[in-house]
C-alpha cells in the first residue's frame, strides 16, 4: 500500500519538474531533455563532431606537401634554398589568423549558438580554400590563409559540442573524437595534397596540361577539401543546437541552498563558499591553466612536426632531405591516418583506463624524444629501408601526439565545474532507495537524504 502512494505521489512531482525545468522554444532544454532519455551513444551527433572536426582539420594541413612545388612555380625565392622561409609565411598565416579570432569565435558560440558558428566557419573553408588553389601570386596564397584560418573558429565550439551531446559517461569517447578527427585530418589532408597536386604531371591521361587543373596544379586538392566541406555544410542543417537560451532564475535553487544550508558542516560550507569562489576566475584554476599550458606547447610542437616534415622529406638530399617526391610523403601519412584510426578505435580507450590521462600523456612526451632525434639520421637510408623506417618512425610518431592531445583535452574538461543543474544521476537512481536514504553512491546529497526529506528536493537537484 505504501509503495503504491510513493509511486502515485513520485509520477506528478517528476511531471512538475521536468516543466519547471524545461522552457519552451529552447534549443538547449530541449536537447537536454533528449539526452536524459537517451540510452545509448548519441551517434548522429558524435557524427556531427568527428565530420566538422575533420573539415577544419584537413586545409591546415593538405599544402604541406606540395607547398614547396607551389613556392617554387610562384618564383618568389630567388634561391632553392629560400624556398623553406617563404613557404613558412604561407603556413603560419593560417594559425596566425586563428590565433587573432580563436577567443572571439568561442564568445560568439556562448551567445548566438554552436550551429551559427559551425555553419560560418564550414562556409568559410569552403569559399577561402578554393581561393587558396587558385593563387596566382605569392601574396594571394598568403591572404587567402589568413582569412580561412581568421574565420575558421569550429575546433574551440566543437569540443564544447562534444561534451553537450553526450551524457558524463561518454564525455572521454567525445573528446576523443575530437582528436581523432583533427589527428586523421592533419594525415589525409597531406596525403590528398600529395597525390592529388600536379595532376597534369602525375596523370597526363586524365588531365591536359591546357585543362583548368593543368592552369592551376594545386586546385584539385583543394577543391576536394571544399567538396567535402560543402557536403557537411548542408548536413549541418539538422544538426540539433545545444546553446540554452532563455534567462536562468534560481529561485528554485535558492531554497534548495537554503535546506542543504542547515545540513552541511560549517567547514564544509566555507570550503565550498571559497570553492565557489575560485570558480568564478579560470586563471586561478591551475589544473585548467597548466593543461593549457600543455596543450599550447604541444600543439606548437606538433604543427612545426607536419610543417617541417613535408618539407624535409622533399627537399634534395645535399641539403639534408630525403628527396621524396610529394606522391611519396602523401603515402606515408595516408598510413599513418589509417593507424591512427585503430589506435584511437581499439588502443587508446585502454591506455587511457590503466594509466589515466596525465600518466599517459608524460609517458608519450618522453618517447617522442628519441623518435625526433632518430629521424635526421634517416638520411643516410635509401630504397626500401628508408620507406619502412619513416613509416613505423611517423606512426609511432603520431600516435604518441594523439596521446598527448586528447589527454590534454580531458585535463581541461575536467578542471572546469559545470554551473549547478538538475543532474540525470536522479533520475536514474531507484525512487524507492532515493526515499530511504539508502543511495549506494554515497554522493554528499544523498548522504543528506533522510526519510524525512521532501521528495520535492530530491527532484531540484
Amino acid at each position: 500500500m505504501a509503495a503504491n502512494e510513493e509511486e502515485e505521489g513520485t509520477s506528478p512531482l517528476l511531471s512538475k519538474e521536468e516543466e519547471r525545468r524545461h522552457h519552451p522554444g529552447c534549443p538547449g532544454c530541449d536537447h537536454d531533455r533528449r539526452k536524459d532519455l537517451q540510452t545509448g551513444l548519441p551517434y548522429k551527433e558524435f557524427s556531427y563532431v568527428w565530420m566538422i572536426c575533420l573539415t577544419t582539420a584537413l586545409p591546415i594541413s593538405s599544402l604541406f606537401p606540395f607547398l614547396y612545388f607551389m613556392i617554387r612555380d610562384l618564383h618568389v625565392a630567388k634561391r632553392t634554398e629560400d624556398i623553406g622561409f617563404y613557404a613558412g609565411f604561407v603556413g603560419a598565416s593560417f594559425m596566425f589568423g586563428r590565433c587573432l579570432t580563436s577567443t572571439l569565435w568561442g564568445i560568439a558560440a556562448d551567445r548566438i549558438g554552436r550551429k551559427p558558428v559551425v555553419v560560418f566557419g564550414i562556409l568559410s573553408v569552403v569559399i577561402f580554400n578554393t581561393l587558396f588553389g587558385l593563387s596566382v601570386t605569392y601574396w594571394m596564397a598568403i591572404a587567402t590563409r589568413f582569412l580561412l584560418g581568421a574565420l575558421n573558429g569550429l575546433l574551440g565550439p566543437m569540443k564544447a559540442y562534444a561534451i553537450e551531446v553526450c551524457r558524463p559517461e561518454h564525455e572521454p569517447l567525445a573528446l576523443s573524437l575530437v582528436s581523432t578527427a583533427w589527428g586523421i585530418g592533419l594525415i589525409i589532408g597531406p596525403a590528398l595534397g600529395g597525390y592529388l597536386a600536379l595532376p597534369a604531371e602525375k596523370y597526363p591521361n586524365i588531365f591536359s596540361p591546357d585543362s583548368l587543373f593543368g592552369r592551376f596544379p594545386y586546385f584539385l586538392p583543394c577543391l576536394c577539401t571544399s567538396v567535402f566541406a560543402a557536403i557537411v555544410l548542408i548536413s549541418c542543417i539538422w544538426m540539433p543546437e545545444t546553446l540554452h537560451k532563455h534567462k536562468v532564475s534560481d529561485d528554485g535553487n535558492q531554497s534548495v541552498e537554503a535546506l542543504e544550508a542547515h545540513l552541511i558542516d560549517p567547514k564544509e560550507e566555507v570550503g565550498q563558499s571559497n570553492s565557489s569562489n575560485t570558480k568564478k576566475s579560470l586563471f586561478k584554476n591551475w589544473p585548467l591553466m597548466s593543461s593549457i599550458i600543455v596543450y599550447c606547447v604541444f600543439s606548437f610542437h606538433d604543427m612545426a612536426y607536419t610543417e617541417v616534415f613535408s618539407l624535409w622529406a622533399e627537399s634534395d638530399r645535399k641539403y639534408g632531405g630525403l628527396s621524396l617526391s610529394s606522391e611519396d610523403v602523401g603515402q606515408t601519412l595516408a598510413i599513418t591516418g589509417a593507424s591512427l584510426l585503430v589506435y584511437q578505435l581499439f588502443m587508446y580507450p585502454s591506455i587511457i583506463k590503466v594509466l589515466g590521462p596525465i600518466k599517459s600523456s608524460q609517458i608519450a612526451a618522453v618517447l617522442c624524444i628519441p623518435i625526433l632525434f632518430a629521424y635526421p639520421y634517416m638520411t643516410y637510408l635509401s630504397g626500401p629501408g628508408l620507406s619502412i623506417v619513416l613509416n613505423i618512425a611517423s606512426v609511432i610518431k603520431n600516435n604518441l601526439g594523439v596521446t598527448i592531445i586528447t589527454g590534454t583535452f580531458i585535463l581541461q574538461n575536467n578542471a572546469v565545474a559545470s554551473e549547478p543543474k538538475r543532474s540525470s544521476k536522479w533520475i536514474s537512481h531507484d525512487w524507492n532507495v532515493l526515499f530511504q536514504g539508502n543511495c549506494p553512491c554515497r554522493c554528499r546529497h544523498c548522504v543528506l537524504v533522510g526519510a524525512e526529506t521532501p521528495a520535492r528536493f530530491l527532484l531540484s537537484r
